[in-house]
């Protein structure tokens, strides 16, 4: 199956894949990637190449990816990796 480009409506499909079904993965990106340790909610708004933009208990944060994304597989891969990286997790 080939990968996607990366556009909006890639963004938002992702986005809503995550709010949907990895509310928790998205609160772990807010609180260890966006420094919101004390975060209560987060909702995921875009995914672009350089970052994710989150909405953290209405706040907008931006946390950057460590390489450029290239596509929707590389953002799968990519935020796959990050929540494994977490620490605790496997």
């Amino acid at each position: 199956m080939a990968a996607d480009p990366l556009t909006a409506a890639v963004s938002d499909r992702i986005c809503k894949h995550m709010n949907d079904d990895h509310a928790e993965a998205v609160l772990a990106y807010a609180r260890h990637y966006g420094g919101c340790t004390e975060a209560r909610q987060a909702r995921m708004l875009a995914v672009g190449p350089e970052a994710m933009r989150l909405e953290v208990d209405g706040t907008r944060v931006e946390v950057p990816f460590d390489h450029t994304l290239t596509d929707s597989e590389d953002a799968h891969r990519t935020l796959v990796a990050m929540l494994r990286s977490l620490p605790g997790k496997a």
